[in-house]
């Protein structure tokens, strides 16, 4: 196995995390928070969505999905569109309301697809590239990637629980 497949094969279960956590939810499911500080689904799949196509952007030099796409104005949400959510309040949290989960998944699946297609083209050799300097020590891509699956995989997994409780609440 080759760190393009191992890079490919954990962005592809961070995507089966958030079909599984979104699939079949509607507007108000979505929306739900176990409580008034705590993030929905929405805001959730939303969020680790935004930064995986702001950071496999970043590394790739490429446009975002987000904008390069049009899926800032299918979503509506009232921020700027180079929002991530990465520091949001409640109330932030509160704005993240989706019309469908086919929404979410539509745009994680479109980020899917380009990141894929990036890591997939990754060599051994490429990791080491420094891709932030703003941190010490400055950020490798190799930790980029790492992070954000990392994050993805957090956040799929609370996505995950917050429709359990959502569930079982009836």
């Amino acid at each position: 196995m080759t760190s393009a497949n191992l890079l490919t094969d954990a962005f592809g279960r961070v995507r089966d995390a958030v079909h599984r956590a979104v699939d079949g939810l509607g507007s108000e499911e979505l929306a739900f928070r176990v409580d008034p500080g705590a993030n929905s689904i929405a805001w959730l799949t939303w969020h680790l969505t935004r930064i995986q196509d702001d950071h496999l952007a970043d590394a790739a030099g490429t446009p975002q999905l987000w904008t390069f796409e049009g899926w800032a104005e299918r979503f509506g949400l009232p921020f700027d569109v180079s929002d991530t959510g990465y520091g949001h309040t409640s109330a932030e949290v509160a704005a993240v309301r989706v019309e469908s989960a086919e929404l979410l998944t539509g745009y994680h699946d479109a980020v899917y697809q380009r990141t894929v297609a990036y890591v997939g083209s990754l060599t051994d050799d490429d990791l080491p590239r420094i891709v932030d300097r703003s941190w010490d020590p400055p950020v490798t891509l190799g930790v980029r990637l790492v992070s954000v699956i990392a994050d993805g995989l957090q956040h799929a997994g609370q996505a995950a629980f917050v429709r359990g409780v959502l569930l079982r609440s009836g």
